[in-house]
């Protein structure tokens, strides 16, 4: 059962979290039925403005990038590796397309502060609202090699959530 964590009390080996385990990012309504999400793998947190923070960064292509433009919160889920068949679906699928979430295998239900929902089976959720937007910019590239993650041009928007929730398997995730 996931408990309440507090942002200072959050312990994770943050690269390995992002780049190996995976986030799945939720932006819209649970109680609408009008939501969609995707695997993440690049983002930070951290303390901003003296508010706790997530970054996220989403193509505009990407269904879920009409969710985050038009909700003004959204979840980040950690889950165990067991469910990494499950993330991969959610990460290689489109949801404008056909019923990722149900053929994940994932149960969505309410978040307890946000809209967008969350996942009963992860072992960490973070609610956040959006505090600041952007879109990233190749002038601002001093390390040019960066640009190379953009062929198409389609640079991400990027997200800055307030962390306003986080609940999770505090044997993993609190000092």
């Amino acid at each position: 059962m996931n408990q309440v964590i507090e942002a200072n009390d959050l312990c994770v080996k943050i690269h390995s979290l992002w780049s190996k385990g995976w986030f799945v990012l939720t932006a819209g309504s649970f109680a609408e039925k009008k939501y969609n999400c995707m695997t993440v793998s690049w983002g930070s947190m951290g303390n901003m403005w003296e508010k706790p923070f997530v970054q996220v960064v989403v193509r505009p292509a990407r269904y879920t990038y009409e969710f985050m433009e038009s909700r003004p919160d959204f979840t980040l889920c950690a889950f165990p590796k067991t469910y990494r068949k499950a993330l991969n679906i959610l990460g290689t699928r489109s949801g404008r397309d056909e019923d990722k979430i149900a053929a994940s295998g994932l149960t969505a239900c309410k978040s307890s502060k946000v809209s967008a929902p969350s996942f009963i089976e992860a072992n960490l959720v973070i609610e956040c609202r959006k505090i600041y937007t952007d879109v990233i910019n190749p002038q601002g590239f001093i390390d040019h090699a960066l640009d190379d993650n953009y062929p198409l041009g389609d640079y991400h928007k990027i997200y800055y959530g307030e962390v306003l929730s986080i609940r999770g398997d505090k044997s993993v995730y609190a000092c």
